[in-house]
């Protein structure tokens, strides 16, 4: 029994070393969570879809291959993604405080890009937030910003 539970730890732990060692740019990091609040309400907008695209490039000035690349693996991990976490701690360690906070700001102007913004976005840009340690008078910030710039 002890051997079994011995065992199990074991399996974590080396789970835990590999997704530690698996490592993401920046870009990648915020384009899977572009594509979480753009996929949380099941309907898949070309309008978003094209937000995020016009998002990655202007902000990272990424040329429309590597867009399309980033936008490819983005879709890829959204899919096998069990949580937000390994995505909000890539941004934490190599993001400032207003960094992150125009990181929501442009998780809220996706939300508003097709006119709705559905309670499960809402709900997901809220989570992401929380993981990226904003006060809520800084996510308000964010969500004030991205309305008056939409």
């Amino acid at each position: 029994m002890l051997a079994k539970i011995k065992s199990f730890f074991e399996q974590l732990n080396t789970v835990a070393q590999d997704t530690e060692t698996t490592s993401i740019s920046l870009e990648l990091a915020c384009a899977v969570l572009l594509c979480e609040v753009m996929r949380a309400d099941h309907q898949v907008d070309t309008t978003e879809e094209q937000a995020i695209k016009q998002m990655l490039q202007q902000h990272f000035h990424l040329n429309i291959e590597q867009v399309d690349d980033v936008m490819c693996q983005a879709l890829s991990h959204s899919d096998e993604a069990n949580d937000l976490y390994f995505f909000t701690s890539k941004i934490n360690k190599q993001c400032d405080i207003n960094q992150k906070i125009h990181i929501v700001e442009l998780l809220w102007q996706l939300a508003y890009a097709d006119g709705e913004v559905a309670s499960i976005e809402h709900h997901i840009i809220r989570k992401i937030a929380d993981l990226l340690h904003l006060r809520h008078h800084e996510y308000i910030s964010a969500k004030t910003n991205a309305l008056t710039t939409k």
